[in-house]
């Protein structure tokens, strides 16, 4: 380990006892950031027109403030990118994240300060570095590098010396030097705006770098990592990266994956650290070497206020939120965020389940916006990711990517989900017993799918749609929508996506 590498390592660990601290005592913490945010609010527009320039309790941001999504931000985000002054945040903001989270057609532009920038998004990067160097003290994985699936990044056109891009091109372009030279590809590389140019430059240059860890989405570092091999004519990542060790994976569940990935490994599996952050910032991480599937710790000190309504009360209408010292665990939340970013009170489309409150460790459940009620099932996200590991698992097969929706009854037709499922290479030899295992799943983790599916009286059995290896990638190209932050809804309440995809794939059968 060269000396760089070790003084990095030894820096790092030393925030561990500042990691346990905050964990110990997250309310403090909380109100701590609160503390720090309600000035600079008072200080914007925003919270002038809402009656805040005095601001000083969580009673005042409540009973003042409501809770907001992102259409309702957007005229004040336009002006901000325009270049005006103490709109949402003191002084101007010169970053913008650009996100489509899922695949509708508009954009969204989140603002990034260099206060959100320096004490949330490299905090978090800062801290997941620590963790995974505490959970791995065997492995010097920072005498390598880590290989990172970025976006694209453009000049703002309406304010000089700004930036838009995904938040991932915004971090990287932004970091400093000692964290540059830990990291593959070349920035110029990492940044380039054609998708499929990006992949085959960075699946060249990494191939030559001694990579030891991987972090990205899942999907997207899917399509790299079998670049790589094809490049190298290999067939197990470590006959190219013989000291890689781990994939550091958020935005989609990687359960689905992991059979998938365990096929690029020989030995040893990877080690995995699941993050979660998003363009709106950076929320929580894996703090334990070993634990339940998605779950991390929720870390209550990077800039964010946090709030949360339950789902049971949000879809009915109600926004009866509450601070995180009041949340249960076992119970579905809508989290909404007050951060140095500029957002206050922001519903940001995320479920959380808690699964512990000491400290305080989430899962991350589903979508405000992306889940099947057609029939009073409730099927959520979470569930669907369990039942597609599953029956994965059962049979040996690897889901690349897929979309369920409702088939409602009518003339003959009784209800039903559908489901349209892309393999990763080699769909099962008995669909019928993949749909079963889905189904029996299902009906194992969500009461209210079961009992709709009691005698097949309200559903029938699901319906399996498999398409071709690569249609996903193709429709999503075909709609402008490449990268890590563009993601297929995996759960709608409408036809929408399925029949847009069915349609694609008739035509370019």
């Amino acid at each position: 380990m060269s000396i760089i590498d070790a003084a990095t390592t030894f820096l790092m660990l030393r925030r561990i006892d500042r990691i346990n601290a905050v964990l110990e005592n997250p309310i403090k913490a909380q109100e701590e950031q609160l503390a720090k945010l309600l000035p600079a609010l008072a200080r914007t527009e925003y919270g002038r027109a809402h009656g805040l320039a005095q601001a000083k309790t969580y009673n005042d941001l409540r009973t003042n403030l409501p809770i907001r999504p992102y259409e309702e931000f957007m005229p004040y985000i336009q002006r901000a990118m325009r270049g005006e002054r103490d709109i949402l945040w003191p002084g101007r903001t010169r970053l913008f994240s650009k996100s489509s989270g899922t695949t509708d057609g508009r954009s969204k532009f989140i603002p990034v300060t260099e206060e959100s920038l320096s004490n949330n998004h490299y905090m978090g990067g800062k801290d997941m570095i620590t963790l995974y160097l505490h959970n791995r003290p065997d492995r010097p994985v920072l005498d390598g590098k880590n290989l990172a699936v970025g976006g694209s990044l453009e000049r703002n056109t309406l304010q000089p010396d700004s930036y838009i891009g995904d938040v991932s091109a915004l971090i990287m372009n932004n970091l400093p030097l000692w964290a540059q030279r830990m990291r593959s590809p070349k920035l110029e590389t990492a940044i380039l705006p054609n998708w499929e140019e990006k992949l085959e430059r960075i699946a060249k240059e990494a191939s030559s770098e001694d990579i030891t860890t991987l972090s990205g989405v899942p999907t997207w570092m899917l399509l790299l990592l079998e670049k790589v091999l094809e490049i190298n004519n290999a067939t197990d990542l470590r006959q190219v990266w013989p000291n890689l060790d781990g994939f550091i994976h958020g935005a989609v569940s990687f359960a689905p994956y992991r059979h998938v990935f365990s096929k690029f490994v020989q030995g040893a599996p990877l080690h995995t650290m699941e993050v979660y952050n998003a363009s709106e910032g950076y929320f929580a991480q894996q703090d334990q070497a070993s634990g339940p599937e998605g779950e991390m710790a929720l870390m209550p000190d990077y800039g964010i206020f946090y709030e949360f309504i339950p789902t049971s009360s949000y879809r009915c209408g109600g926004e009866d939120a509450i601070p995180l010292a009041e949340v249960v665990t076992g119970v579905d939340y809508a989290m909404v965020i007050t951060t140095n970013g500029g957002l206050w009170r922001y519903l940001i489309g995320d479920t959380v389940r808690f699964t512990s409150t000491a400290p305080y460790r989430l899962i991350i459940s589903g979508r405000t916006k992306h889940f099947i009620n057609a029939f009073g099932e409730e099927v959520v996200v979470e569930n669907a990711e369990q039942a597609i590991a599953f029956a994965s698992q059962a049979l040996g097969v690897a889901v690349r990517n897929y979309t369920v929706a409702p088939v409602f009854m009518g003339g003959n037709s009784q209800a039903c989900h559908e489901w349209l499922v892309e393999f990763e290479s080699t769909p099962p030899t008995s669909p019928d017993t993949f749909i079963e295992l889905i189904d029996k799943k299902l009906r194992e983790v969500n009461s209210d799918y079961d009992a709709k599916r009691a005698g097949n009286l309200a559903l029938k059995l699901p319906e399996l749609h498999i398409v071709p290896t690569g249609t996903f990638y193709a429709w999503l190209e075909s709609r402008g929508k490449l990268g890590g932050q563009n993601k297929v809804p995996r759960l709608s309440n409408s036809r929408e996506y399925v029949e847009q995809i069915l349609a694609f794939t008739s035509q370019n059968a």
